[in-house]
């Protein structure tokens, strides 16, 4: 299917089940470029805090009652996807993360030019049986993505290696740096209620994400014994709710705060010394790139996307083993011990983030993927009308520091 220069605008349907966390943020960030372009965006998610910024930014959202993992209830939910795909009549389809990725493949299987965005590998997130049967899934699903689209180099390789076969292009993620960018730490400690009561001064680390096995919160605890025998004064916010939640506060010492679920995550960034982000799997994830948005050192696991999403020379203080508490505790210590160290990393991480992770600069690779399966369309908006490309003319300050995210392509064969 392709749209001739004369026809409107594409109309664009995202799926997206979960609705919370970083993929919301994605499709968040993709959906304000893209109405900002002048495309017609509606969104089919279930009823959500998602759903009323959605609205806000002028998108159309149609309620899908979806639950967040497959069970009993898929197949009444691909029948209501179904319906909502008839009324909305898209002329692409872009799933975002496994769960929508299954049910939207399989309510359009192909009828429609569809994009799948994994956010990270089902078969990582599960173990045995379940594991063979979501990679038999993703294999046999692949037939019916005109495009995957990876968020990393690493991502795209693991499905490679799991056999998936698919037309692949890797974006990487991009965040926001005027949302996300770096202030005075004691101001901002001032103003979070949960720090009350701690030493303005204390080396403050924080980690950032959905309380649960995937983000790893579990090892962190495990490793903060060690460093605060080495920096006594240290504290850890864990900034996030979810299922872990009651697990880990249980074996939690009073040096850890848990802050909750928060609407805006960026105060908590500027008030860190560090971020760190134990995760088991990712695709690439988005919280190591908004604290370095944020002039804020991190550390991370070496899981997919970590190290093309740090600068290189990071790699040896700031990237660790996954599920190792002692090499985490000693990559922790010695960045809290080292505020000069902090300071350094966090200003290298900012120019980083802010050259090669512009949200504005992935959501044109993306558009170049719509582009690729619809054929070109004329842009509307003010800064495409004076020759500038779709989703940059947002200003003059990033398109001086920002180099232009080029999405990279590989094809494979799909055996229908």
């Amino acid at each position: 299917m392709h749209l001739s220069s004369t026809d409107p605008l594409p109309r664009v349907l995202h799926l997206t089940q979960p609705v919370d966390g970083g993929v919301a943020r994605v499709v968040t960030d993709l959906v304000r470029a893209q109405l900002s372009d002048g495309l017609d965006v509606t969104v089919a998610c279930p009823d959500s805090a998602l759903t009323t910024k959605l609205r806000t930014l002028g998108a159309r959202v149609r309620h899908w009652h979806a639950t967040r993992s497959p069970g009993t209830s898929l197949v009444r939910e691909v029948r209501h996807l179904a319906r909502v795909i008839d009324e909305v009549r898209p002329d692409l389809v872009h799933a975002h993360s496994a769960k929508a990725g299954l049910a939207g493949r399989l309510a359009v299987r192909g009828r429609i030019p569809t994009v799948f965005q994994p956010h990270a590998w089902s078969f990582e997130a599960v173990s045995g049986g379940t594991a063979a049967l979501a990679l038999m899934w993703e294999r046999w699903g692949a037939r019916w993505a005109s495009r995957v689209v990876c968020v990393s180099e690493a991502e795209r390789a693991t499905g490679m290696g799991a056999r998936i076969t698919g037309r692949w292009t890797v974006v990487p993620n991009g965040i926001d740096p005027e949302r996300f960018h770096p202030a005075a730490a004691g101001a901002v400690r001032a103003g979070l209620a949960p720090l009350a009561g701690i030493h303005p001064a204390a080396p403050l680390a924080v980690c950032v994400g959905r309380l649960c096995r995937q983000k790893g919160q579990d090892v962190l605890l495990r490793a903060w014994e060690a460093v605060v025998q080495q920096v006594p004064d240290a504290r850890l916010v864990l900034v996030g709710d979810g299922p872990d939640h009651d697990r880990l506060r249980e074996g939690a010492p009073p040096s850890v705060v848990f802050a909750g679920a928060v609407a805006d995550a960026s105060p908590w960034y500027q008030a860190a010394d560090l971020v760190v982000l134990p995760s088991r799997w990712e695709g690439m994830a988005l919280a190591p790139l908004e604290a370095m948005a944020c002039g804020r050192p991190v550390v991370v696991t070496d899981v997919d996307g970590a190290r093309e999403s740090l600068p290189p020379s990071f790699a040896a203080r700031c990237l660790v083993p996954p599920e190792d508490p002692a090499a985490l505790a000693r990559a922790v210590t010695e960045l809290l011990a080292d505020p000069l160290l902090c300071e350094s990393l966090g200003s290298q991480g900012r120019r980083h983030v802010l050259s090669t992770h512009d949200v504005r600069y992935t959501a044109e690779a993306v558009s170049d993927v719509y582009r690729d399966l619809l054929g070109p369309w004329t842009a509307t908006t003010p800064g495409a009308e004076h020759g500038q490309p779709l989703g940059t003319g947002r200003g003059a300050e990033a398109t001086r520091t920002t180099q232009r995210v080029e999405p990279t392509e590989y094809r494979e064969s799909i055996h229908s």
